[in-house]
């Protein structure tokens, strides 16, 4: 079954017949023939961590759609819009496409001559979760800590190449590799460079990613693998999400250290309503690594199909999705000039992105540089 059919199928009832059976997490993923360095220890303990977004960057990596996930008359609308992501993206920094053998001369065709393409096996195209998270030590060496990738709890078969793309990436970039059974997508969750890390309860902790895990387990396995000594758990993400079961990403997200960016509604009747206000309270009463109380900027959430809040950040600017309706992008692109001074507010368009379950964070990886 693809994202869109997914979608569209009242994804509820799926859900006993996605969770039953043998544990979701495909433990010890076998990395041997993707030609990565795998090493042996975590991140933390060899003096490694992942850096915040804002952090300068050598390149951003994405993934080329393959027809798996799409609907035949949407495939070539969708990769104009990963397009359109990544040759705006090469105006700030460089771009790395992975794209499969048979998609060559298409991705060709639509994407700049800035961009590199490289070869590779794929299922997907959203970078963020499948792709390789890389950490970095103090005198800037690079390394790659690589969870489990399990298709968002074994919704979408089949998907060993996306299981295998962080060791695939690792042996492009030349990056040794840690590996963790944890099962993590990278949209999950948001760091703020200083050991600080949000998430969600509701998608690390859920059935199909990680049981027989216990909260305090997949706390450590956050702190091993990213180099964070402190984790904020929000309860849920925003709802409808029944593909990535509640990322984070998609409603908080920090823009400064003590500072985080939150979706929220005055729509009571809006399930979002409790799950943002929520979100909030927790936020109000916690505080940052350093002892700091977070400073909260609010994000109206104004398109029922695009997330304005998965933004990326590169090299210089602020990469949004928009959904071109009146009356929409306005006020949340006004919020993040204001949140990101020092950098343009790029939009660019997310509908087809956003109808397949993402927006332009779940579909970039950063390269933080050297």
């Amino acid at each position: 079954m693809n994202r869109r059919n997914f979608l569209a199928s009242g994804a509820a009832a799926l859900s006993g017949a996605l969770t039953a059976g043998p544990a979701a997490a495909a433990r010890s993923v076998n990395y041997a023939k993707t030609g990565a360095e795998i090493i042996p220890g975590s991140a933390a303990a060899d003096g490694f961590a992942f850096p915040a977004e804002w952090k300068k960057h050598a390149q951003t990596l994405m993934q080329f759609p393959p027809p798996q996930n799409w609907y035949p008359n949407q495939l070539n609308a969708a990769r104009k819009e990963w397009a359109d992501v990544a040759n705006t993206l090469a105006e700030y920094e460089p771009v790395t496409m992975a794209v499969r053998r048979r998609d060559m001369a298409a991705a060709r065709k639509l994407l700049s001559s800035e961009i590199t393409l490289i070869e590779m096996p794929l299922n997907d195209a959203w970078s963020r979760d499948s792709g390789p998270m890389i950490v970095q030590n103090a005198l800037g060496v690079r390394r790659i800590t690589g969870y489990t990738f399990n298709g968002w709890g074994r919704k979408f078969p089949p998907y060993k190449h996306d299981t295998l793309a962080k060791g695939r990436f690792a042996a492009q970039l030349g990056l040794p590799m840690y590996t963790s059974d944890l099962v993590l997508e990278g949209g999950a969750v948001a760091v703020d460079g200083q050991g600080t890390l949000l998430t969600t309860e509701e998608c690390l902790l859920h059935k199909n990613r990680n049981p027989g895990w216990s909260k305090a387990q997949v706390e450590e396995e956050l702190k091993a693998g990213l180099g964070v000594q402190k984790v904020i758990w929000l309860p849920r993400g925003l709802t409808p999400d029944p593909i990535t079961d509640g990322h984070v990403d998609g409603m908080a997200a920090f823009a400064a250290p003590g500072v985080v960016l939150l979706h929220t509604t005055d729509d009571r009747s809006d399930p979002n309503y409790r799950i943002t206000q929520d979100a909030k309270h927790i936020l109000q009463q916690e505080t940052d690594i350093r002892g700091r109380r977070f400073e909260i900027l609010e994000i109206p959430l104004t398109s029922y199909d695009v997330v304005h809040m998965n933004f990326y950040i590169c090299n210089g600017a602020v990469i949004v999705p928009v959904s071109g309706r009146k009356g929409e992008d306005d006020q949340p692109l006004a919020i993040l000039r204001e949140a990101f001074p020092g950098r343009r507010v790029v939009g660019v368009s997310g509908r087809m992105i956003g109808g397949g379950g993402g927006g332009v964070h779940c579909i970039t990886q950063q390269v933080p540089a050297v």
